[in-house]
């Protein structure tokens, strides 16, 4: 049980600590609304993942080659959305000054959708992940949820964390935030576009 907890707890760290889609939307969520509002989004991954695992364990492998290309596309297109809102929300300065649980709502689900839309779990699912969670859960049920549960909880542990130093930026000054932002906000938009790119080259 222990070597797929070991594995687990891992693979989470690397996924909660690479750059990517993910990752640069809680900076920007973080710096615009604060940590206490963003941290419900460090637990998407478990909205988002319950219908990628289901799909890549069940019907994955028998799709087409164009399914991962289409979800590219899609998913760039949606990043690209959400980065233009961002982009929109700091020059417009409309982050509210007090809490709201829709703000904090609104980030979970769009959270969880960029990674619905995302081809990246896709993959690790059907690569990597898949077939672990299979081998340990035909040794032993115990050893495929000791797995499951070594990866979420250090994404999501290693998400909260990430947001909670995110936000600690906010105290640079309003102009420093706007800033880092706008920078957020342009590198969500260049992880649109090389989505939507490769998906286009993966069709061509």
């Amino acid at each position: 049980m222990l070597g797929y907890l070991f594995t687990g707890l891992s693979f989470g760290f690397y996924a909660a600590v690479s750059p990517g889609p993910l990752q640069t939307f809680l900076l920007a969520e973080s710096l615009q609304n604060g940590w206490k509002r963003t941290l419900p989004a460090a637990f998407a991954p478990l909205l988002s993942d319950v219908p990628i695992v289901s799909l890549v364990l069940l019907v994955l492998t028998q799709t087409p080659d164009g399914f991962l290309s289409a979800l590219r596309v899609i998913g760039g297109g949606f990043i690209l959305f959400l980065a233009w809102g961002t982009w929109k929300a700091v020059r417009a300065e409309t982050a509210a000054a007090e809490a709201d649980t829709r703000f904090a709502n609104q980030s979970v689900w769009k959270a969880a959708m960029m990674n619905l839309l995302n081809p990246n779990p896709y993959i690790f699912w059907s690569l990597v992940g898949g077939p672990i969670l299979l081998a340990g859960w035909r040794q032993s049920p115990v050893q495929g949820v000791s797995f499951m549960g070594g990866f979420y909880s250090m994404l999501i542990g290693g998400s909260a964390v990430l947001i909670v130093l995110f936000a600690t930026a906010r105290n640079l000054g309003d102009r420093a935030t706007r800033g880092l932002a706008q920078v957020s906000a342009v590198v969500l938009a260049l992880f649109g576009v090389y989505q939507v790119w490769q998906g286009i080259l993966s069709w061509l």
